[in-house]
């Protein structure tokens, strides 16, 4: 049951009533009170019952960060009583649903459709918390209330902010595979064909039996190799959780990994995904039936980082015991955090480069880079040397993991993803994939 604002106004003026009244004494507010006590009464009993209110949901399921879905909700008043009144279709406010509260006037035995639009503000599943309908009763007096769970999800993807430079990455791959229009030749170790010698070709190339049949210089040309493993490893732990400008570092991670994914599914190479901190938290492995990015995307969309330290040899024993012992490129997207790398990664990392590539991707945080800049007063300068000295552990770091044999690729928020783009095309034409 709810009391409408006209049964306030009600008893404001009955209040009115009494006090023009007093001399009638207490019998006159008895009086009103009990007047407007069956009002409400009325009233209450001539209203639908919210309870027998039934809902049939349909829209959209699933979106990109940034956009909108629409959520329909339809209303069936089975009762034979025109239902009017107002429902709220309760959604988690990340999930940016508007309007918050629907007007209802459904005619006895009829229905209505209403829409919801949601536009979320963060990743992963957005869940209705429940609909509240609340049936007026004909004088408008009082209502009756009930909450029902219609059941809807929304999954809300990673916006891929990064697809923008995968035509201009594809256009590399054409060019090393020898398909562009300027016939530039990978450094692959796949034989593909055998051409007349044009000066800057490497003297290496020069096939000497094919010359000796011919009245020209011949070179073999290579394409890069195809079928490839690639994993990709997402470090869910507290380094994750930092944020970078205004988004988590996790989401930057995540907006790389499916350039690398995308552009790798395009070149014909496997793509697997493991997110892990102290247990896996989710693993995608391509079946080599089609890309399996559209499946990394559905995995990365629910994940958040955990505010616990990554147990690193967990990590590393949970990508050795992935399918079989082919060698594959792991690419580790994490922090080059000092303390987290000196005691947990290096350790184990002899274990995952003597059977596997191992590549190393690191989102900077540019106001780290202006801090260390920063002059004028000892507030400034103190931060200056905190900057500094954090620059120059991951630059240590750095160069710790590449003496291990380990690619490293760190840039900023911008530049992270196409770096490890290039980087994993720079793999390719060197032949070491």
């Amino acid at each position: 049951m709810a009391i409408t604002g006209r049964t306030v106004l009600a008893a404001f003026a009955g209040t009115l009533v009494v006090l023009a009244v007093g001399s009638l004494g207490a019998w006159t507010a008895w009086a009103v009170i009990g007047a407007l006590a069956l009002l409400v009464a009325v009233d209450l009993a001539l209203a639908p019952s919210a309870r027998r209110v039934s809902f049939e949901r349909s829209g959209e399921t699933g979106i990109r960060l940034g956009e909108s879905a629409e959520v329909e909700l339809v209303v069936v008043n089975p009762s034979g009583r025109r239902l009017r009144g107002v429902l709220r279709d309760a959604w988690a406010p990340s999930s940016g649903a508007r309007p918050e509260r629907h007007p209802l006037s459904v005619p006895a035995g009829e229905r209505r459709r209403l829409s919801t639009v949601l536009t979320p503000v963060r990743r992963g599943d957005h869940r209705a918390a429940g609909v509240t309908v609340r049936c007026v009763g004909p004088l408008g007096l009082a209502a009756r209330q009930a909450t029902h769970e219609v059941p809807w999800t929304v999954r809300v993807l990673p916006p891929f902010h990064s697809r923008r430079h995968l035509p201009g990455k594809l256009a590399r791959l054409r060019e090393l595979d020898g398909r562009h229009s300027a016939l530039v030749r990978g450094q692959g170790s796949e034989f593909d064909s055998l051409r007349e010698y044009v000066p800057g070709d490497d003297v290496r190339s020069i096939d000497w039996r094919a010359t000796a049949r011919r009245d020209s210089v011949v070179v073999r040309t290579w394409r890069p190799e195809r079928d490839r493993r690639i994993l990709i490893v997402l470090d869910t732990g507290r380094t994750s959780a930092g944020r970078v400008g205004d988004t988590p570092r996790l989401d930057h991670a995540m907006d790389a990994a499916l350039l690398l994914a995308a552009l790798a599914a395009k070149a014909g190479d496997r793509v697997d995904l493991l997110a892990f901190d102290r247990r896996v938290r989710t693993q995608v492995r391509s079946t080599g039936r089609g890309s399996a990015v559209p499946a990394i995307v559905q995995a990365m969309a629910p994940l958040e980082a955990e505010l616990v330290e990554t147990d690193q040899a967990g990590l590393v024993a949970s990508i050795l015991s992935g399918q079989g012992r082919a060698r594959r490129l792991v690419v580790l997207l994490t922090d080059l955090n000092a303390s987290a790398m000196e005691e947990g990664l290096l350790p184990v990392l002899p274990a995952l480069t003597s059977r596997h590539l191992v590549m190393v991707a690191a989102v900077g945080d540019p106001a780290v880079t202006a801090m260390a800049a920063e002059r004028g007063d000892a507030p400034a300068v103190h931060r200056a040397a905190a900057a500094a000295r954090t620059l120059g552990d991951r630059r240590r770091i750095t160069a710790e993991l590449r003496r291990h044999g380990v690619e490293v690729v760190d840039a900023d928020p911008e530049h992270i993803a196409p770096a490890l783009a290039d980087a994993y095309i720079d793999l390719k034409a060197q032949g070491r994939l």
